[in-house]
């Protein structure tokens, strides 16, 4: 069924034609034309209210020097030694999700399964304020792209946004069940998708609000597209829809065959927008042209060696698509499985390049900006760092002595920050000799 419709949308899909390899020839160097972010003007025109007015880049100093802070209590971890050089002790049960402020990367917000979220600094754990109120497990958390705000939400679909300078919060409201929870990346716009199956977007602190109704089931994952005039949400029943945020009205629908068989878990867009990855838990990530709104790809777990711990049928029933992502500087996707297979597809060729195993399922992964590596968290509570060119394992990173639930990579790549179900967040410092 999937090759219908790749055929369906090769010929009138042109983004993929640029990616092109010959045989086993290298990249030497890629050169990114880029034409840089869309004028701010033009986009205040696509959402009303909504100011994009450029903000002036202040220069802020980065905090000097790690501080090793002593790990009380704790005797040692699932895997070995502790290489963190930070621990963020101040939850009381496990740590669901993290994020870092984009502006510095000297901030991180927590929620937790304590029904609490922390804003706390990278350099020594210090908390700078608690984000109190809430009365459910606090799932999603994040920095607005200026890094003014920060926004938390728990299972029951409470949000609270805090003014980060004053410590004060500046607006909440109740949406259903909550899902996933995103910021607009250039405008103070949240986004979030929720068991009923809508999609809500506001302006804060004001409260402006717009919905997007989907399907009468869950909108189980989102990614706001970088020209911030589209959003891409998938839902419980498989399919995927590509939104018009002014209108208010979707773009592209793909449902049947189009669609995933099976509830969607991850989505992410490459860097100007023009292809998205979806994945689900029918093992299948799609890709698709956000233009035409058509499946150009589909890579299957048949692509994917069998585990031989795993017997006839076993893989369908207990495998999924946990994450992926693609690389900025090669034609490159990387994929990770529940079954602990981290799966690199050539984009120009849609076939497997590398297959990287790891002890147990993968939670996440994130691409190194700039370059080919690749980073993964998993269920047996380290980070690992793998070349994608080659599908080397280049270094790992331990200290939890639980599984990692989220973590998140600072834009120089010299940080990664992790939250476990051992209660604990842990920053680690990658930028090492033994690299």
């Amino acid at each position: 069924m999937e090759s219908e419709s790749e055929s369906g949308a090769a010929a009138d899909t042109p983004p993929l034609e640029t990616l092109s390899f010959h045989g086993d020839e290298e990249i030497i160097e890629v050169v990114e034309l880029d034409s840089g972010p869309p004028d701010p003007d033009d986009l205040a025109q696509e959402m009303e209210d909504v100011d994009f007015e450029e903000e002036e880049e202040e220069e802020e100093g980065n905090e000097e020097g790690w501080v090793l802070e002593p790990q009380e209590g704790v005797v040692g971890s699932m895997e070995g030694p502790d290489d963190s050089e930070v621990t963020f002790a101040l939850h009381s049960a496990s740590v669901f999700c993290v994020s870092l402020d984009p502006k510095t990367n000297t901030l991180a917000v927590t929620g937790g399964e304590d029904d609490k979220a922390f804003v706390w600094r990278l350099s020594d754990g210090e908390l700078l304020f608690e984000c109190a109120g809430h009365k459910d497990s606090v799932t999603c958390a994040g920095f607005s792209h200026d890094s003014t705000l920060v926004a938390t939400g728990d299972m029951s679909g409470l949000l609270k946004v805090w003014q980060v300078d004053t410590k004060e919060e500046v607006w909440s409201f109740e949406a259903g069940d909550l899902e996933w929870m995103e910021w607009h990346p250039r405008a103070p716009v949240l986004l979030a998708g929720t068991a009923d199956g809508n999609t809500w977007m506001w302006k804060v602190p004001n409260g402006d609000c717009k919905t997007f109704q989907g399907p009468n089931c869950p909108a189980t994952c989102g990614r706001v597209l970088p020209d911030g005039k589209r959003a891409v949400v998938g839902y419980e029943d498989g399919t995927i829809r590509i939104w018009d945020l002014k209108q208010g009205s979707p773009i592209h629908v793909l449902k049947g065959t189009e669609g995933h068989q099976g509830p969607l878990t991850c989505v992410a867009t490459n860097q100007d927008g023009s292809l998205i990855l979806t994945g689900s838990v029918d093992c299948q990530a799609k890709l698709v042209s956000t233009t035409t709104g058509k499946v150009v790809g589909v890579f299957r777990p048949e692509t994917v060696a069998s585990q031989p711990n795993l017997g006839e049928g076993e893989e369908s029933e207990s495998n999924s698509v946990e994450s992926l992502g693609f690389c900025s500087v090669m034609p490159l996707a990387a994929v990770g499985y529940l079954d602990g297979t981290l799966a690199i597809y050539d984009l120009s060729t849609q076939t497997l390049r590398h297959q990287c195993q790891h002890q147990s399922g993968i939670v996440q992964l994130l691409w190194e900006a700039g370059t080919a590596v690749v980073y993964t968290c998993s269920l047996d509570g380290i980070v690992r760092l793998w070349d994608a060119r080659t599908g080397r394992l280049l270094t790992d990173y331990r200290g939890h002595m639980a599984e990692i639930l989220d973590f998140a990579l600072s834009k120089d790549a010299s940080l990664v920050v992790t939250t476990s179900g051992d209660h604990k967040a842990k920053v680690f410092c990658v930028q090492r000799p033994d690299r």
